[in-house]
């Protein structure tokens, strides 16, 4: 969101163990400022674009973020303005997401071209993002989930909401949920890959700022209800329940996975 600067990342003690800074090559940063922002530009990627990078992004606003390709007219932007939703628009693919202060983990990576995780084949690079939340989600107490191989596959709402389908990398629950939704933009310079999960999966924020009608809306929040789960609900058992912060605790173990 322009004229909006960055604010302060939250103290560690209240996201977790991560510390920005350099470790083992990968840079790594925590980022807190208007979803516009966050998606407009990163800053010391910007400022060094051959080094590795990634963050842990944390909304200071709550945004309907469209794709690339999405019309404006996919807002109903009196809904959005009466519910005080921003709306944003990525440089990535896919369809809408929304975000919220403390509704998810969003965790970006920068991959410089030539490095060794970069991969000229756009499907194919997003593999190794989807094991690495796979692999962090396992370390966090989820049994069974894995991630996509090959092309997207996507239901009725795919194309709208991120959520709808499952993309290639993405994550998935061992029910078939998903868990984890990836994007990519390219430049000359590398990949940028975003990552989120929910803390609880409920479409519902989502569908009251997009343009439906009743019945679609209706539709739409009972058709993806059971497509997709958080994180927080996949832990939500005995033995994670002495997690204090489950995002906090992914977002650390899906750094921990790159820089130790």
């Amino acid at each position: 969101m322009p004229g909006v600067p960055e604010a302060p990342a939250p103290a560690p003690a209240e996201r977790g163990v991560l510390r920005p800074g350099r470790e083992r090559g990968w840079r790594v940063d925590l980022r807190t400022a208007a979803a516009g922002r966050l998606h407009a530009s990163w800053p010391a990627v910007d400022a060094d674009p051959g080094r590795p990078a990634v963050a842990v992004c944390h909304p200071a606003d709550t945004a309907v973020v469209l794709g690339s390709t999405q019309p404006e007219a996919a807002v109903d932007r009196v809904q959005a303005a009466r519910r005080g939703v921003s709306v944003v628009r990525r440089r990535s693919g896919g369809g809408a997401v929304w975000v919220a202060p403390g509704a998810q983990v969003w965790v970006d990576l920068w991959v410089p071209a030539g490095h060794a995780r970069w991969d000229a084949d756009v499907v194919r690079s997003f593999e190794w993002v989807g094991e690495l939340w796979s692999g962090a989600l396992a370390a966090a107490g989820v049994t069974g989930a894995r991630w996509h191989r090959g092309k997207g596959t996507g239901g009725p709402w795919a194309a709208t909401v991120c959520f709808g389908g499952v993309g290639s990398g993405e994550v998935v629950a061992a029910d078939g949920r998903k868990v984890v939704g990836l994007s990519q933009r390219r430049t000359r310079a590398g990949a940028w890959f975003t990552g989120a999960a929910y803390r609880v999966w409920d479409p519902q924020p989502l569908a009251g700022v997009l343009a439906l009608d009743p019945a679609e809306r209706a539709r739409m929040v009972s058709e993806l209800g059971p497509a997709a789960v958080g994180v927080g609900q996949l832990l939500d058992s005995p033995s994670a329940r002495g997690v204090q912060d489950p995002l906090a605790a992914l977002a650390d173990l899906v750094t921990a996975r790159l820089t130790l």
